[in-house]
């Protein structure tokens, strides 16, 4: 393994978000306290609890995990995308480093920015409603497990894409509404019977349900179910990023 090698890209990519913290941080940030702003204090003061819980809490682990969604692919995708654009991406595949460690060193970075980004949300939102965590540790894991799977979407994403625009087609018209749509703001429970079955073919609700989970001990979906959706999702996109590197998809043409 060449650590030397992961270190390098990992640094490189963390030292973006430093020199860009009002973009990398503060906006983030900023944009999701409105979230609690308009929907905890505005709407949730005329709405009564989910599962004895104040909607004011009930809504931090949705929006905690839409945040992490669009960050990770957001942070991942730019990394990738960047060598590409300036063709300095051949002098990242010639070196003495693996795919192994090119991915571990964009996909750690982003993972860890989105991971500082949740925690620095879950923070803030201390302001604005008082909650408490039942399982600090389940949470923490799942927040990692959830940032390193949309950290590698990302990579693919990033790959894939031949412009700026096509960053933002998959976050924008794809992640975001199924967030909105997976549970994010409501429990899957009040919704009536035919459309709680169509939302469980929306892989966010079982990412917003487990975290969820750790917050409050409720889930809309099974623990294990939600975790076990997860990983295989994780394990899709490390196939396809083994295929990418084998093949040189948009990489080496």
């Amino acid at each position: 393994m060449n650590l030397h090698g992961v270190k390098a890209i990992y640094r490189f990519e963390m030292a973006r978000t430093w020199r860009t913290l009002l973009q990398s941080i503060a906006s983030p940030v900023i944009s999701t306290s409105l979230y609690f702003v308009v929907f905890g204090s505005a709407i949730g003061s005329r709405m009564v609890e989910i599962d004895g819980i104040s909607y004011g809490a009930f809504i931090i682990p949705g929006l905690v995990m839409l945040m992490l969604l669009n960050e990770s692919i957001s942070n991942a995708s730019f990394g990738i995308y960047m060598p590409k654009f300036t063709g300095t991406i051949y002098e990242v595949l010639s070196a003495p480093i693996s795919p192994l460690e090119i991915v571990l060193g964009y996909v750690g970075a982003a993972a860890s920015k989105s991971i500082i980004l949740g925690l620095l949300i879950l923070a803030t939102s201390r302001l604005f409603v008082d909650y408490q965590i039942a399982h600090p540790f389940a949470m923490v894991g799942f927040l990692a497990l959830t940032a390193v799977t949309f950290s590698l979407f990302g990579f693919i994403i990033g790959v894939w894409a031949d412009g700026f625009e096509k960053l933002q087609i998959i976050p924008m018209m794809i992640v975001t509404p199924l967030t909105f749509l997976g549970g994010t703001f409501y429990s899957v429970t009040m919704l009536p019977p035919f459309w709680q079955t169509v939302t469980l073919f929306n892989p966010v609700v079982y990412l917003v349900s487990g975290f969820r989970w750790s917050f409050y001990g409720v889930a809309d979906v099974h623990l294990g179910v939600s975790l076990a959706m997860t990983l295989v999702f994780m394990l899709v996109c490390a196939g396809l990023i083994t295929w990418i590197f084998k093949t040189g998809y948009r990489l080496r043409d």
